[in-house]
């Protein structure tokens, strides 16, 4: 079969070459299954990257079986993607979504720092700028405190109640009492508006998928991993909900909480500010570490975008560092752009709220945007029979779906990213004041704009990640970079 080439950039899989006489020998170099050079160590064992996973967001639903699946087909950090332009958008909108995650993660951690302090001084009155300054190991150890911690806490709220006499909630509270304080009349709309909370962790179900290049064997790995987040995300998060929720005795008291509510539900279950203080650290410990994990998410997505000259300034956020081994221009901008919204936090959380949200609408289109092409192209269909090519080059992994069971979830997956992308847009509450008006629309398009106005500067000659076969080799041949299927 003849040779394919691509254009030779600074991602480039070639080093050079060594003159034997007068013949010049090409360099054979490991190239990974994307059609990049293996420029990263593969640091992450599977019990990492399922930490990573599990730490950064416990989450399930269609949307992990369908990621699962494309991730074991072509696995690369840039996420599942498919066709140049399908990929050129869910690239920024992930990427995006995922930076703002960082400054998210990180105001969180920062309100469990100022709770604590305020259980402690009860006349202290937090500001906005307390919280921006309390600002492959590690996830190991959070995915210990993530598991120990919700099982310790599910053991408090279970068990304090009694012991300390403030009782339970009734039954009837924790499973059919319904609480309205939108304004909106539609109970079904504030349920759907509801799972805002919960589509901010099915919004982080690609984060495995971004390590798939510093993970070994990722097409078998990586979907392994988002299925471990899924299981033990549902779970744990069920049970603790249970759990909290007949530790609480005042939700007025929870839903005026002048700093994290969360405390308010501790210090209801366990009756004392030293029972609370304990599980507020259970869940801070935890925290820090799903910050590194956005961060690490975030500062590959940018790493991707720039090796794939799909953002300005690529060959800055493009490369790897020499010294550090990792992304850490890419990185730092990460850092930077986080900062800046903390910034704007102190100023507005009107405006930074509007950031927040944009993470579940952001991620989600992006994930339409792989999920729908792949329907659209017949998901693993052949132009003839067997061992005909595959309709649009993509070819099954280990982990694979059958033709009507993949239908079903790919097509649940699109549906429910369609309704509830448009429910997300929707202002928190009624009557609509500048105060509560939902901004994301603004942020997503304004993302969108900028991404389709950088497609029509650079868009003709972006590439992006191909798929290459078992037994595919690269060499350089006369500067140019050319794959031999072997």
């Amino acid at each position: 079969m003849a040779p394919t080439s691509s254009r030779d950039g600074n991602s480039s899989p070639f080093i050079g070459s060594e003159k034997n006489g007068n013949l010049r020998v090409p360099h054979y170099v490991e190239v990974n299954e994307t059609g990049h050079v293996q420029e990263l160590e593969r640091n992450f064992s599977l019990f990492s990257i399922c930490s990573v996973g599990i730490v950064t967001g416990n989450s399930w639903a269609a949307l992990g079986g369908s990621i699962a699946e494309l991730a074991s087909s072509m696995p690369s950090s840039a996420g599942p993607k498919y066709g140049r332009i399908c990929g050129w958008f869910a690239g920024w909108w992930n990427t995006f979504a995922w930076i703002t995650a960082t400054a998210s993660m990180s105001s969180v951690s920062g309100q469990i720092v100022v709770a604590m302090y305020g259980l402690y001084h009860p006349e202290y009155l937090p500001e906005r700028w307390h919280i921006f300054i309390a600002l492959p190991k590690l996830n190991d150890v959070g995915l210990i405190f993530i598991l120990g911690g919700v099982l310790t806490t599910m053991f408090v709220c279970a068990v304090m109640p009694h012991t300390s006499g403030t009782g339970y909630a009734t039954s009837s509270f924790v499973w059919t009492e319904w609480a309205n304080q939108t304004g909106y009349t539609s109970n079904g709309f504030v349920f759907l508006a509801g799972m805002l909370n919960g589509a901010y962790a099915v919004g982080a179900v690609d984060c495995c998928a971004h390590l798939a290049e510093e993970i070994p064997n990722p097409k078998r790995n990586i979907p392994f991993a988002i299925g471990s987040q899924m299981i033990i995300g549902f779970f744990t998060a069920f049970f603790y909900l249970i759990a909290i929720f007949y530790g609480t005795t005042d939700l007025d008291s929870v839903l005026g909480s002048a700093y994290f509510p969360l405390t308010q539900i501790y210090a209801q279950a366990t009756g004392s500010r030293a029972g609370a203080m304990g599980l507020l650290f259970l869940i801070f410990f935890p925290i820090i570490c799903c910050c590194v994990g956005t961060f690490i998410t975030a500062g590959r997505g940018v790493w991707t975008l720039g090796r794939d000259e799909a953002i300005p300034f690529s060959k800055t956020f493009g490369k790897i560092s020499p010294r550090f081994k990792n992304p850490f221009n890419a990185t730092l901008l990460c850092g930077v752009f986080s900062m800046i919204l903390g910034a704007i936090y102190v100023g507005s959380t009107t405006a930074f709220n509007a950031f927040i949200v944009s993470f579940a609408v952001l991620s989600t289109l992006s994930y339409l945007a792989a999920i729908l092409p792949f329907i659209f192209t017949r998901r693993f269909s052949r132009a003839s029979h067997d061992p005909g090519p595959y309709i649009n080059s993509m070819q099954p992994g280990p982990f694979q779906m059958s033709h009507a069971v993949g239908y079903t979830i790919n097509i649940m997956a699109c549906l429910y990213i369609v309704v509830l992308v448009i429910i997300f847009c929707f202002p928190y509450s009624l009557p609509v004041t500048a105060v509560n008006m939902n901004y994301a629309c603004l942020i997503t398009g304004a993302i969108s704009i900028s991404a389709a106005a950088w497609w029509a500067v650079k868009g003709g000659s972006y590439v992006g990640p191909k798929v290459l076969l078992e037994g595919d080799v690269a060499v350089r041949v006369g500067g140019e970079m050319v794959v031999k299927v072997m």
